[in-house]
């Protein structure tokens, strides 16, 4: 018999970087939650170890990565925060615990395929329960959107292009999911609402990067979520964006690296390809990152909005992308707590709290600048 817990919000994945981030900021709220993740030892371990943690009420769960598992340790809470990736691979599961117990879900993917399938999928039965469903709140999209959304506060500007870069370390879940990403999906850019595959062999861009005289190195990051979420907001028709990191040695390397992993995989079954995604991301970084250095660990979003007698720009600056990651999904469990979505079922961070809202609390904690916008009508 399923005995309910008294947490009113799940972070699932405690134990890794973000969700050990996610338990601080739950702390700053004075939030009790559930940690819950398949290795129990692991999530008290990161979850005792955030500092003042006493001030706060949690408890740990150990739950096999199941339905029926996540189902029974999600019965009783409101919030469901997931940072398990791939999401691909291990979202489903969570997905459908959340929506079995009647709990919005938010995640941290960065897989276009995952944000496609997740709304295809499960949407219309989360919006049916007046739930929200929203994969995705980070800052490699969210604080991108929050710039497109501000861009779009001026009418007749239907093209978006978004570039985003970070200064920051690679994690096992980044690496895992950008070989997955390359492995087992296509990536798509929004052209008059429709999707269209990018390159698959186009390589990396170079792109002008506001604030700086040395062009930086870009991806299509396995297509960004910003395509999927504004293929649906009738004042925009195409959208492209592009994210990469500072470091540009580490950028040139990232083709090889899955080059290398794609050329393991060929001719393998799928289990067998996961196995090479596993082994090639633990490669890069096995061990817990060092704690974010706001000194160090800076976050630049761009965005062109444009449309046929209209321009507008937006630049926000920030640091830290990992807290501000863990910090919106907080702020999202905080809204929901207390009041309604501004949409239900599948909808991006901005669309169901709204840009300014999301922007002020990431102001609020020192994580972004005021963004600078330019407008030309």
């Amino acid at each position: 018999m399923t005995v309910p817990t008294d947490k009113p919000v799940v972070v699932y994945g405690a134990s890794g970087y973000t969700g050990r981030l996610i338990c601080e900021y739950l702390r700053e709220y004075g939030i009790e939650f559930l940690a819950v993740g398949r290795d129990g030892k692991r999530v008290k371990e990161a979850v005792d170890a955030v500092p003042g943690i006493e001030t706060v009420s949690y408890d740990v769960a150990e739950v096999e990565h199941s339905e029926e598992a996540l189902t029974e340790a999600f019965t009783g809470a409101k919030v469901v925060l997931n940072t398990v990736g791939p999401f691909s691979r291990y979202g489903h599961e969570a997905v459908k615990a959340s929506l079995n117990v009647g709990a919005h879900y938010t995640d941290t993917n960065g897989e276009q395929d995952w944000m496609i399938d997740a709304d295809a999928q499960y949407g219309a039965a989360f919006a049916k329960e007046g739930l929200l469903l929203s994969p995705g709140i980070a800052q490699m999209y969210t604080v991108g959107e929050i710039a497109a959304q501000i861009c779009l506060e001026q009418p007749g500007l239907d093209t978006l292009d978004i570039g985003v870069f970070w200064k920051g370390y690679p994690t096992v879940a980044s690496t895992n999911t950008i070989l997955t990403n390359a492995a087992f999906a296509k990536a798509y850019y929004l052209e008059q609402n429709e999707y269209v595959e990018w390159p698959p062999d186009a390589g990396l861009y170079e792109l002008v990067v506001p604030g700086q005289h040395e062009l930086g190195l870009a991806l299509p990051w396995g297509g960004t979520a910003h395509p999927v979420w504004f293929k649906r907001d009738p004042r925009v028709a195409s959208v492209r964006a592009l994210g990469g990191v500072f470091n540009r040695p580490l950028m040139l390397g990232v083709p090889q690296i899955v080059t290398a992993a794609l050329a393991e995989m060929e001719g393998k079954t799928d289990e067998e390809k996961y196995q090479i995604v596993d082994a090639f991301s633990a490669q890069v970084r096995s061990e817990m990152p060092p704690r974010e250095n706001p000194r160090i660990n800076i976050s630049l979003d761009s965005v062109h909005a444009s449309g046929p007698l209209g321009r507008a720009s937006c630049v926000i600056h920030g640091n830290c992308n990992y807290k501000q990651t863990a910090l919106l999904n907080v702020h999202a469990a905080v809204h929901l707590l207390q009041d309604a979505p501004r949409r239900v079922g599948f909808a991006s961070g901005c669309q169901a709290f709204g840009h300014r809202e999301l922007l002020g609390a990431l102001r609020s904690f020192g994580l972004v600048l005021d963004p600078i916008v330019e407008v030309h009508r």
